[in-house]
């Protein structure tokens, strides 16, 4: 699994790395970043997964989000995959900034011309996981996943299909029902099919309906989210959570609106939620 390093740096006496490698899941060049915390000097350490929203790379949460104090005091290893594949050969629409490059919504496209690359649940539940085991210091048996918009979803709906592999899970404004949100649909629609039975495996309330089960989520909402109403909806969740038995601390957020600013801000009570679930 030969893996080329693009950057590495020095952090709160740990290391921020940027890596490069061909996917076998998406035919292309897969780009990812890597905090390792100082801890790893002496043993392997648990894993947390960022999934990023819309438009997003692994650089953007890289520059913006400020994980690293926290996580290198924690004994954190922190993870950030690309939001999709890219290259000149991938099929996208260049002015749609809701589908494509910087798009995949985390799902495994099933119609053509998708299917051959935009593979993303599969990259990052079961490709990428193997080059973290293989390249990386990182405790497999310890691993959490959370992630913002677009990454929320990611984040709720591989958690609850995947209960045996990640023991937290948590989401900054996520889009809680991308089935019906006006923002995803069409997205879905083209990667799966319209009415797909199986864009229900990749909507976190239609996958509590069916009988996928969590044992808690923690999500943060600004109130001032312009996309609250039409695209989040996380009282849907909320719904869903009760139905269900699911515990669900949802923290509404006064004024906090969509942006880094947002989730910059409520960084070290994620970082910290996760850590106390991650513990030997």
């Amino acid at each position: 699994m030969p893996l080329d390093i693009v950057s590495t740096a020095k952090a709160h006496g740990g290391t921020q790395g940027v890596y490069r490698h061909h996917s076998r899941s998406t035919d292309t060049q897969m780009t990812f970043a890597v905090f390792v915390p100082p801890q790893a000097s002496e043993g392997r350490v648990p894993v947390l997964w960022y999934l990023s929203g819309l438009t997003c790379s692994h650089q953007n949460a890289m520059d913006k989000a400020e994980y690293r104090r926290l996580a290198a005091e924690l004994g954190l290893m922190i993870v950030l995959p690309d939001t999709s594949p890219r290259g000149a050969d991938v099929p996208d629409e260049k002015d749609n900034w809701q589908f494509g490059s910087g798009a995949g919504f985390y799902v495994d496209a099933t119609r053509e011309p998708y299917a051959d690359n935009y593979r993303m649940y599969t990259y990052v539940t079961d490709e990428l996981p193997g080059y973290l085991a293989t390249h990386f210091p990182a405790d497999m048996k310890r691993q959490g996943i959370f992630g913002h918009s677009m990454g929320g979803h990611g984040a709720l709906t591989i958690a609850l299909r995947n209960p045996e592999t990640y023991r937290s899970a948590s989401a900054f404004a996520p889009i809680v029902q991308p089935t019906t949100a006006d923002w995803s649909k069409p997205a879905l629609d083209k990667y799966l099919g319209v009415g797909a039975k199986s864009q229900r495996l990749y909507d976190a309330t239609a996958l509590i309906e069916d009988g996928h089960r969590f044992p808690e989520f923690l999500v943060d909402q600004g109130t001032a989210d312009s996309f609250l109403e039409t695209g989040l909806r996380p009282q849907l969740l909320k719904a869903a959570c009760e139905r269900a038995g699911i515990k669900l601390t949802l923290n509404m957020r006064e004024g906090y609106d969509h942006s880094y600013n947002f989730i910059s801000t409520f960084m070290d009570d994620h970082l910290r939620y996760h850590a106390e679930r991650l513990k030997a």
